[in-house]
């Protein structure tokens, strides 16, 4: 039962990552209609960001959870206005391809300095240790990693959903010269809703960086998986990548003790059993 336990722990903190990536995918693709193929990239600088802030400026693991986000999502900003933005109206095609060539420069960039091999990140010495519960014993970041995702999930959700900022940014996505109207900058909102989309993915990085080192690699392979996430969940449902995210990640460690072999096709498996009964996604909405 220990070993069950350990898996949905681990579960839980993939769950926790897929839920922080795909839901900045799902509010860049819901309210851009961009394809971010770059979010594994950006998940990456924002280890990185952390790293940099440790190593060279001495800045802990506390404030490098607010810079790095911050950091990363100016730099995705930079990008919205210089290229992203030229791509609107266009078809899906031609997004996915210019934030898949970025993601392949920003890797190149990093590999190249850094190589392949992961750099230690300390955890912060107010998480170390852990707590029996009993049935197993908890490791205090990793618990860390589970609550603070979900609230920050739930703060954004309840941004978009729930307040007349989202509102706003709802209406520009659907009928922006109607909202400029109104006297709002929609361009600019535009911009700052792709900051934020980017943000997210920067603060999963710093939440991964003790857990999985920092390599420059490190968003590769699983921003495959988020993108699946998504497409489960519902492409552009802020709530449908939340669910989804945490429940995939339970799913794929309860796999890896019962049937190892099929952890890594389990969340495809899946997309495609999803796709095939409704294929606007589990939470979605037909176009």
């Amino acid at each position: 039962m220990q070993a069950l336990y350990a898996q949905l722990l681990v579960g839980l903190i993939n769950g926790s990552f897929y839920a922080l990536l795909s839901l900045g995918l799902a509010v860049i693709f819901g309210m851009l209609n961009i394809i971010n193929f770059a979010h594994g990239a950006l998940y990456m600088m924002g280890a990185f960001c952390a790293y940099f802030l440790l190593n060279i400026w001495g800045i802990g693991y506390w404030w490098a959870l607010i810079i790095a986000p911050i950091v990363v999502g100016i730099f995705g900003m930079v990008l919205e206005r210089t290229m992203l933005k030229w791509l609107a109206g266009l078809d899906h095609l031609y997004g996915l391809l210019l934030t898949f060539g970025l993601a392949l420069i920003i890797q190149g960039v990093f590999q190249n300095y850094f190589g392949s091999s992961g750099l230690p990140y300390a955890i912060p010495d107010e998480l170390r240790g852990g707590t029996n519960l009993g049935f197993m014993f908890l490791p205090i970041y990793r618990g860390w990693v589970v609550v603070f995702s979900l609230i920050v999930c739930l703060a954004t959700w309840y941004l978009i959903e729930r307040t007349r900022l989202g509102a706003y940014l709802r209406a520009a996505t659907e009928n922006p010269t109607l909202v400029r109207a109104f006297g709002i900058n929609v361009p600019r909102m535009i911009t700052l809703t792709y900051g934020l989309g980017v943000g997210l993915a920067a603060l999963a990085g710093v939440l991964s960086a003790p857990i999985n080192q920092v390599r420059p690699l490190m968003g590769e392979n699983i921003i495959i998986v988020v993108f699946a996430v998504v497409v489960i969940g519902g492409m552009g449902s802020i709530m449908g990548s939340i669910i989804t995210g945490f429940a995939l990640g339970v799913i794929e460690g309860l796999t890896k003790y019962f049937y190892p072999e099929a952890s890594n096709t389990v969340v495809f498996v899946l997309m495609v059993l999803v796709l095939l009964v409704k294929p606007a996604g589990l939470t979605g909405r037909a176009a």
